[in-house]
Order: C-alpha cells, then sequence, then structure tokens
C-alpha cells in the first residue's frame, strides 16, 4: 500500500459570533418574565452581581469610569460600540449565511349514592392539577374490584387520551398490552371500559364524538328528559354538524321548533370532556410596553417593575482593582466582572432598542388608538426597521412574544404588523380592519336568511372594499364563523 501527503484547499463559509453577540440576541427576545428568570439564573452563577439598592446606584456609574483601569494589561471585552455595530450587522449575514448554505439562524443560548362517590373520589386528588388518568384512576379505586379487573381497568385508563378518548381499537393484540394471566380477552377489556364510560367527567372513554354526547346524554337522562336529544345524537348527528333542522324534523316527525330547542341543548355538551384536566400551562401575560398619553402625545414606557435591578458588587470591584495575590483569582474576578458589564449593556440595550421600537409603532398606529380597530393601519417591519434604523430581524426579535399595554387593551406587539387593503378612494385599511369590518356585516345580517360569502363581498365593495370571494371565506373562517347554511336559524 502506498501512502501519500498533499495539500488542498477548500473554500468554507462558517457564521461564528461573540458569546456577548449571542446573548444579547438572546436578551433582545425576551419577554420581561423570561428575562427576570434569566437574571436571576446568572446572578446564582456569578458572585459578582447584586440586586441594587437605593444607596448603591452610583457604583454601576463609577465601575463605568473605571473600566479603562480596572485589569489593564488583560484581555479587555469587546467595546459596546463595535459589538452593537456587530449586533445590527447580523440580520445581514443571517441573510447571506441563509443563501449560502440553506441555514439561517445562529444557536440561542439557551346512581346518586355511586355518583357522589366519583365526584369525592375526584375531590380527593392531589391539588396541583391532576391529569385525568389520575382521576380516573381515584375512582377506580373506590369500586374495590378484583386485582384481575383493577389491572385491565387501568391499562386501559392509561390508554385514555387527554381529551377523554379511546383512541385504540380493541383486539387481541390491544390485549396483549395488558400484563396480566392469562392474557386479558377482549371480552374483559370492553366490560372494564363500560366500567369507566359511567365515571366523571360524563363522556369520558368515548371511541368517537357521537359515542361522547351519547354517553353525556344518557348519564343526564334519568327521567327520559333528553330522549330526542339521544335520538337526534344516534341518527342525524352528521345533519347536527351541517345545520339541517328540517331534514332531522321529517325524519323524526317532531316540530321544527323542539328539534331547535334540542340541538341547542346538545351543543352546550362537552366534544373533549378529558381537557377539563388538561395540564397545559397557564401563561400569564405581563405587558413588556405601556403606552399612555401625555398632554396630548402618546408615550411609551419599557415596563421594568418586575426586572430585577443589578450591579457590580463594590467588594469585587474592590478586590480587582487592589490586584489580587493569586493570578488565577484575579483572572476568575475579572471574567465574571466582564459577564456582569456586559449582561447589565445588553439589558440597557434591550431597554433602549425595544422603546425605540414601540414608540415607531404607536406614532404610525395613532388613528387605532384614538379611534379603534377599524382604523388600524397595515404595517410592515420593514417600515419600522428604516425609521429605528436597524436591520428588520432585529424588529422580529424585538417584538417576538411581546405585549404592549394601551388604553384600548393589552395587544401583542405582532398584533400591529398586518397587511391590508387599499380603498376605492385611495385609503388604506388593515385586514385586521377588514375582518372586523366582516364580522359587523354577519352581525346584523337576518339570522333567517343568513349572507353568502359573495353577498358579503358585495356588501364590502359599496363600502370601497373590493375583496374577491375568496378572500372573504378565508376570513370568514378565520374567524371561526361558520358558512351561510350553518348560521341559519329556522326558529
Amino acid at each position: 500500500m502506498r501512502m501519500e501527503t498533499s495539500l488542498s484547499q477548500r473554500q468554507e463559509l462558517q457564521l461564528r459570533l461573540a458569546p456577548q453577540i449571542l446573548q444579547s440576541i438572546e436578551i433582545l427576545q425576551l419577554p420581561t418574565l423570561d428575562l427576570k428568570g434569566l437574571i436571576e439564573r446568572e446572578m446564582e452563577i456569578n458572585p459578582t452581581l447584586e440586586i441594587e439598592t437605593r444607596e448603591a446606584l452610583d457604583i454601576q456609574r463609577e465601575a463605568s469610569k473605571e473600566d479603562a483601569e480596572v485589569g489593564a494589561g488583560d484581555n479587555e471585552a469587546p467595546s459596546r460600540e463595535s459589538l452593537e455595530a456587530e449586533f445590527e450587522r447580523l440580520g445581514e449575514i443571517n441573510e447571506q449565511w441563509r443563501v449560502f448554505s440553506g441555514t439561517a439562524r445562529p444557536r440561542g443560548i439557551g346512581s346518586a349514592g355511586e355518583k357522589d362517590k366519583k365526584l369525592e373520589a375526584m375531590n380527593n386528588t392531589a391539588d396541583r392539577s391532576a391529569s385525568l388518568q389520575e382521576v380516573l384512576e381515584a375512582q377506580l379505586h373506590e369500586e374495590n374490584l378484583k386485582p384481575r379487573d383493577q389491572a385491565i381497568a387501568e391499562y386501559l385508563v392509561w390508554n385514555i387520551d387527554d381529551n377523554g378518548y379511546v383512541r385504540f381499537k380493541i383486539d387481541e393484540e390491544f390485549a396483549k398490552g395488558c400484563e396480566v394471566t392469562p392474557p386479558a380477552t377482549v371480552r374483559e377489556i370492553e366490560d372494564c371500559l363500560e366500567l369507566i364510560q359511567s365515571y366523571e367527567p360524563a363522556g369520558v372513554g368515548a371511541r368517537d364524538l357521537r359515542e361522547c354526547l351519547l354517553l353525556q346524554l344518557m348519564q343526564s337522562n334519568k327521567a327520559n328528559r333528553y330522549e330526542l336529544e339521544i335520538r337526534i345524537v344516534s341518527e342525524h348527528l352528521d345533519d347536527v354538524v351541517s345545520n339541517r333542522l328540517p331534514k332531522i324534523a321529517k325524519s323524526l316527525n317532531e316540530p321544527i321548533e323542539l328539534i331547535d330547542e334540542a340541538i341547542t341543548f346538545i351543543r352546550t355538551l362537552n366534544p373533549k370532556p378529558g381537557r377539563v384536566f388538561s395540564n397545559a400551562q397557564i401563561h400569564y401575560v405581563i405587558p413588556d410596553v405601556v403606552v399612555t398619553q401625555v398632554d396630548g402625545k402618546w408615550e411609551v414606557q419599557v415596563e421594568d417593575a418586575y426586572i430585577p435591578r443589578i450591579h457590580i458588587s463594590k467588594h469585587y470591584q474592590e478586590m480587582l482593582k487592589a490586584g489580587a495575590d493569586d493570578p488565577k483569582v484575579r483572572a476568575y474576578v475579572k471574567k465574571k466582572i466582564d459577564a456582569a458589564k456586559w449582561l447589565m449593556e445588553s439589558i440597557e440595550q434591550r431597554k433602549s432598542t425595544l422603546s425605540r421600537i414601540a414608540q415607531e409603532i404607536v406614532d404610525f398606529q395613532v388613528p387605532f388608538l384614538e379611534k379603534g380597530i377599524m382604523h388600524l393601519r397595515p404595517l410592515k417591519m420593514q417600515y419600522i426597521a428604516d425609521r429605528v434604523g436597524v436591520h428588520v430581524s432585529t424588529v422580529s426579535r424585538a417584538i417576538a412574544g411581546k405585549y404592549m399595554q394601551t388604553p384600548r387593551g393589552i395587544f401583542a406587539l405582532k398584533f400591529f404588523f398586518t397587511g391590508g387593503t387599499t380603498r376605492a378612494d385611495g385609503e388604506e385599511k388593515s385586514i385586521v380592519a377588514v375582518k372586523q369590518k366582516v364580522r359587523d356585516i354577519l352581525a346584523k345580517e337576518d339570522k333567517a336568511s343568513p349572507l353568502s360569502d359573495e353577498e358579503i363581498a358585495g356588501k364590502l365593495k359599496a363600502e370601497g372594499l373590493d375583496i374577491a370571494r375568496r378572500t372573504v371565506t378565508k376570513y370568514r373562517k378565520q374567524l371561526g364563523i361558520p358558512s351561510s347554511r350553518q348560521r341559519r336559524k329556522y326558529v
């Protein structure tokens, strides 16, 4: 075998960003509560950071003046100006990188008695948002089942999805998954499922929507009050969905008024009973920007009441200034102080950038603030980026996940960025305003003869908004409004 050594050249483009830039990007993107969490985590790993008190306000200013003196001769952190420039160029670098390699973003940092027993079992489960499966298991334990039946029932419970449905086929293959000896039979599993279907919440353990609604109706049908509703769900669920009341009335030989009343009740049933116990996390909105009117002028203020005010420990500053005996200790302290300085700079930069962007948004959307949703103007991020003097990607990051509190309510910042259409008189209308107009038109329609999408488009055109029928259909669906046939009222 012959081995050779040779030289070759290869052209390669790599995107490398200073750690400080990555941190600045992350901080700019963080909503208020997430920024609070990041600061708290940084304080746990950086001993030079302290919560700022009133008497310590001058320490940070003094530290910035001494930057050139402290740690002279050591490798200095990049200057704020150079990093800001690099930060603003990041958007352009991203686009070049996307074209070249197909990747776009740098990695970030980062019976009544029986029912009472069931309800008692539900109430006795842990207060910490018990899951549906835990609630069902608690009711199982009230049954005093044989160990074999208990095991089969628990197997079923933990295979019910979070909406409360059985999404699997009960067959021999499924039965093999239940670890009992001898193996469970399909009949045993079906018997246990029937037991679970009698539990709260009503409708749990259903195999489809029809069975779910029937289970709820049957549990409520103690005095045979809902016989008509049961027949409608059993025989005409598709017609209910399509609002075909005359067909249902004719088929069941009942007055349409009774059919309408029955369907009104059916629509109060829960199609996803398990969601009552959903463990989905509740997200609380804290406004990142507050808008107020002062002397006739709209002003913005970045909300920082929830953000800890931090400064660099005077003790560590003096330690570094005096010069630690151990070079390793000195290097460690300097590294932590540099990290603390950059964190504070990044927080201030976030506040400044967010404030400037929010003010430009507010200045542009004054008609909305003063007159309401119909006066929301079409707005693109590029316009704000040009006004502020930053790359459009900076605007995108700055508004991500953030909210603005206005006299008209709290809105996500991205709410103010919307496309639009131009009226016949040249006035621009945002898509949000057009959708609101569609909603207003439908609110006034004759419920016995609802407007078609073509008719809605005609009414919009009469007001100077030339919107295609298919676009009206899209907006109506986005608003969650059913078709004209489904909206029709027969009584």
